[in-house]
């Protein structure tokens, strides 16, 4: 079975399984950023961005959610110039590269990385190609477009999603 059918069968067990307790979870994954103070730059961009109204669709999304302190750790400069309008495209391609087309569990990404002897591939709405491993103890999330971000906070569960905090921002390759 391919890595990607692994993942969607992963992702549909956790979505069957979970239905419960999404029934107490924010209604979607726009409002468990909203919701978080550690996420309102990501709020902030989204909007900007046009993408409110399809993280707030029917999903399944898994969102890896960079945190404020993420945004203001990029080059000075470049997070004003992502949410200015005429860069619109560019802020859309750096958000796509933080959401998968499933809602994948911290459980189903461990298993996956311990499938894929030690390292996983995902490839998120914004085409980019993702490596999630484990070291010590922690999952890193790797992009062409950077270094290495580590997930900080997991399964924070809405109806629509899951999102998971990272602590860097993924780019997508140049």
């Amino acid at each position: 079975m391919s890595l990607a059918r692994t993942f969607t069968a992963a992702a549909l067990f956790a979505v069957s399984a979970g239905a419960a307790l999404a029934q107490d979870a924010p209604a979607t994954v726009v409002d468990v950023a909203v919701g978080s103070p550690d996420h309102t730059t990501l709020v902030q961009a989204v909007t900007a961005a046009g993408l409110a109204e399809t993280l707030q669709g029917a999903g399944p999304f898994t969102v890896f959610a960079p945190t404020n302190a993420a945004f203001a750790a990029l080059p000075a400069g470049a997070l004003d110039d992502l949410l200015k309008p005429e860069n619109k495209e560019q802020l859309v391609g750096v958000l796509g590269c933080h959401v998968v087309e499933a809602k994948a569990m911290a459980a189903d990404v461990t298993k996956m990385i311990a499938d894929g002897n030690g390292s996983a591939e995902i490839t998120t709405l914004g085409n980019c190609r993702l490596t999630v491993t484990s070291m010590d103890g922690k999952v890193m999330i790797g992009g062409a477009g950077g270094t290495p971000v580590t997930v900080t906070a997991t399964d924070l569960e809405a109806g629509n999603g899951v999102v998971h905090v990272i602590d860097g921002v993924l780019l997508p390759a140049s």
